[in-house]
């Protein structure tokens, strides 16, 4: 059998060798090796890197000994309704990502709400506190659900929307003010029917929806002022009230071209244009790849959608959340993460 001139190095490479590296006595190294004693997580990664670097051969063992030696934290999120895709979907990435975390032993801990009650979120918040190590919630901003972050004693991470409260230690998503720019932009410039652009919101209360409001009509304003924009429609971020507050408008507003759609319940939004006939002569944006957006795309009854990449979400506010658990600065900017657009042509 051929050995390479590589497998002979690394074969030669001993406990010495990786105690050098890593600057550290070789019994050290021994003791990651077969976890004869506790080691400090510190030297163990720098034992773990030197292994590395030499290719010494029970790196793989190293790396399995320090990953049992990460502290356990448990990872706790505050999500909205269950029945929705995109929470489901969401919880799942959460899963995925925190076990692929290699500085903690993360398990997570998911609890859904069923309504955007101040209340409500607020016991939820309350109700993790003292069995979770962070929390990472999707969350309306009031001063009553502020107050409950306020009680807390743990890291608390704003997923999607942003919070007012001082104690949130950092927000994960995307920039609501550009995204709703860009939605201006697509209308303005894609939109060649002449007539009034109406806005669907899901709540003023959360913060990222109003954003995506401002930013729209920003743009609007600015460049397409010829497309008069009706007053912003308030639908609680519910399907079915979201359907009738598109027949309302559709009804109300005969000479309406395009709608943009900031929040959840698109499937309501669309029943309603498919009923009045106006599916594919309105144009409308809306947001998050989902199994329905994605077929109202292909049918072109939805013309734009504006993603935020839950992957992306979930991986970004794990490792800041692993970090913050381990001590390690961050800063604050590094929660944004980029938006994508969607067509019919890049589904």
């Amino acid at each position: 059998m051929i050995i390479s001139i590589m497998e002979r190095a690394m074969a030669r490479v001993t406990l010495k060798d990786v105690a050098e590296r890593a600057g550290v006595g070789v019994a050290t190294v021994d003791r990651v090796l077969n976890a004869r004693a506790p080691v400090s997580a510190a030297t163990s990664a720098r034992v773990l890197s030197a292994a590395d670097a030499l290719g010494y051969r029970s790196s793989g063992l190293l790396r399995r000994r320090v990953e049992e030696m990460a502290p356990a934290k448990r990872l706790g999120f505050i999500l909205q309704k269950e029945s929705k895709w995109f929470y489901r979907e969401l919880a799942a990435e959460l899963q995925r990502q925190a076990e692929q975390l290699r500085s903690i032993r993360a398990s997570v801990v998911i609890r859904y709400v069923e309504s955007l009650s101040p209340s409500g979120l607020a016991a939820a918040i309350i109700d993790m506190h003292g069995k979770v190590d962070t929390i990472g919630l999707v969350a309306i901003d009031h001063p009553e659900v502020n107050r409950a972050i306020a009680s807390l004693d743990v890291p608390v991470f704003a997923l999607l929307s942003p919070l007012s409260s001082p104690d949130v230690t950092a927000y994960v998503g995307i920039d609501s003010r550009k995204a709703g720019r860009t939605a201006g932009w697509a209308m303005a410039r894609l939109n060649q029917a002449e007539g009034a652009v109406g806005i669907l919101i899901g709540s003023h209360r959360y913060l990222g929806h109003e954003a995506l409001e401002s930013g729209f009509r920003s743009y609007m304003r600015e460049f397409a002022p010829q497309k008069p924009l009706r007053d912003s429609v308030v639908y609680l971020d519910d399907a079915a009230v979201a359907y009738e507050a598109t027949a309302e408008l559709l009804q109300a507003h005969k000479d309406l071209s395009g709608i943009y759609h900031c929040g959840g319940g698109v499937s309501g939004a669309l029943k309603a244009l498919r009923e009045a006939g106006r599916a594919r002569d309105v144009f409308y944006i809306c947001h998050e790849r989902t199994p329905v957006t994605e077929a109202a795309l292909a049918d072109s009854s939805v013309d734009m959608v504006i993603n935020n990449p839950l992957d992306q979400v979930a991986d970004r506010v794990t490792y800041l959340m692993s970090r913050c658990l381990a001590g390690k600065p961050f800063q604050a900017q590094i929660g944004t993460i980029p938006f994508y657009l969607c067509t019919s042509e890049n589904l």
